[in-house]
């Protein structure tokens, strides 16, 4: 039996290794889970990291507003 597309989406995203920015937990630090190919795409360059400060600041704020998930603006253009 084939696969639906949103099940081949799920099954891409699990084989993904997430992690934060720093590697630690992001209950401690307030960063933001990302692919590690993201977050090492947007660390080699200073736009990128910007984008990462940014990203940070946003969920760092939601977090102390009592949010479990923030608008960061890491996953523009994915479908959610």
């Amino acid at each position: 039996m084939a696969l639906k597309k949103s099940q081949k989406s799920l099954k891409r995203w699990t084989k993904q290794k997430w992690r934060t920015p720093s590697g630690k937990k992001s209950s401690e630090t307030g960063e933001v889970y990302a692919p590690a190919a993201t977050i090492k795409k947007l660390k080699s360059t200073s736009a990128g990291r910007k984008k990462l400060t940014a990203a940070n600041k946003k969920k760092r704020a939601a977090t102390r507003r009592g949010k479990q998930h923030a608008k960061h603006g890491l996953h523009k253009g994915k479908k959610r």
